[in-house]
């Protein structure tokens, strides 16, 4: 579990291409002050286990479906990776739960300074839209923010100068890729009225009425 405050950014320094998945090695420093083999270290987002480390660099493991569902396939050596250590149970908790099992991708659509923020624009699959809600939590590359404007098929998040210098996402720009992973217990909640209703696990029967119908307005 992860909460979506990012430690530091790491760097890719070497990636070893097997058939289909890859191996990462990454150069980091803080996340590594306490680390174990088997550790769960979240790299843009995405939860991966630590297999191997030296004082300051780890691999690991990224497997075929990691690669096809997110945005690690696009890394090269010198990528910059925003990295957070799985939470401990007596620690402040910043941002929002955060598995680190990353939903799908987004594409950065609009990205325009307001002010001292920065306001960013992402596109994303309409299975995903439908848990994206004003003021509700998102993770993007790992990164927990508040969502600020909601279409059909986008949203809006605003970045302060503090996350814009201390992740990643402050390099990036219009057309480049992210991790996205929606509020979990908005999916919880979802799965749970939908049993609850009979409705099959397949078919969703989330929508503005039904949630006013079990009391959510």
């Amino acid at each position: 579990m992860f909460t979506g405050i990012i430690e530091e950014i790491g760097t890719i320094k070497q990636i070893i291409r097997g058939d289909q998945a890859i191996i990462l090695e990454i150069e980091a420093k803080k996340v590594l002050e306490d680390v174990k083999l088997g550790d769960s270290i979240a790299v843009n987002g995405v939860c991966l286990t630590v297999t191997s480390f030296t004082e300051n660099r780890f691999t690991v493991d990224v497997m075929p479906e990691t690669i096809r569902a997110t945005s690690l396939k696009t890394l090269n050596a010198g990528s910059g990776v925003n990295l957070e250590r799985a939470m401990i149970a007596n620690g402040r908790f910043g941002g929002h739960f955060v598995s680190g099992h990353v939903d799908g991708t987004g594409t950065i659509q609009d990205k325009k300074r307001m002010g001292n923020a920065v306001y960013y624009t992402i596109t994303v699959e309409n299975e995903l839209s439908r848990y994206l809600m004003l003021k509700g939590s998102v993770t993007v590359d790992g990164t927990s923010l508040t969502i600020f404007g909601v279409t059909d098929n986008s949203f809006t998040i605003s970045l302060i100068p503090h996350t814009l210098n201390e992740t990643i996402l402050g390099g990036k720009g219009k057309g480049d890729t992210v991790n996205i992973e929606v509020d979990m217990l908005a999916k919880y909640m979802e799965h749970l009225l939908k049993q609850q209703n009979g409705t099959p696990s397949h078919k969703s029967s989330m929508s503005a009425s039904f949630l006013e119908e079990h009391g959510f307005k």
